[in-house]
Parts: structure tokens; sequence; C-alpha cells
């Protein structure tokens, strides 16, 4: 399985308010995490960005595709 790639787009602008970054959309709490996070975990935050808007086709079935 291809590892999962960070959805950093290295545009970092943290939202005070909402806690997380205006770029990638991930939470203060989630870029944190991310270095220890296993596969599962980084899915789940895709999964999450998907869900909420932040990132449009899926990047992960993208790399699958060409793994």
């Amino acid at each position: 399985m291809t590892p999962v790639p960070s959805p950093c787009l290295n545009i970092c602008a943290l939202d005070a308010e909402r806690h997380q970054c205006r770029s990638c959309g991930r939470t203060i709490k989630e870029i944190v995490a991310w270095p220890g996070l296993d596969e599962v975990g980084k899915r789940a935050v895709w999964a999450r960005l998907e869900a909420a808007g932040k990132v449009g086709s899926s990047v992960l079935k993208d790399e699958e595709r060409k793994g």
C-alpha cells in the first residue's frame, strides 16, 4: 500500500478562532499528531477533510491508482 501523503500545501495560515489551518483544513491537533499517526489515522484525517469539502477528488484514491 502507498504511504498516505500529508495534506499540507506548504501555505500555513492558522485560524486562531477555528484552531485549524486555513490552507489544508487540518486542526492544530491533527497537524501536531500527523508524524505519529499510523496509516489508518492519516486516512481518517483525509476522510474528514473530504467530508468538510477541504479537498476535492481524493488524493488517496489517485495514489492508490498509481500504485
